[in-house]
């Protein structure tokens, strides 16, 4: 998905709205632990509520989008 390049990553275009995915995943779980990812818009909870349909409360979305990732990889 990433290739390495010294010390950096280069993400190609088919690999964004996985890496999107990853960083909605770890904005999330700072959000179970009561940061933001950033205080100017939506939150990665509503975000993911809104675009894939999940319900529930923040520890259970987490727990959807995370199962959504790994059935995504696997079936990559």
């Amino acid at each position: 998905m990433l290739g390495s390049i010294g010390s950096s990553y280069t993400i190609t275009e088919e690999h964004i709205p996985m890496f999107r995915l990853l960083t909605l995943q770890q904005g999330l779980k700072l959000e179970l632990r009561g940061m933001r990812l950033t205080a100017k818009t939506r939150s990665c909870y509503s975000i993911v509520k809104s675009e894939l349909g999940f319900k529930g409360n923040k520890q259970k979305v987490y727990d959807q989008l995370t199962e959504y990732i790994n059935n995504v990889q696997a079936n990559s």
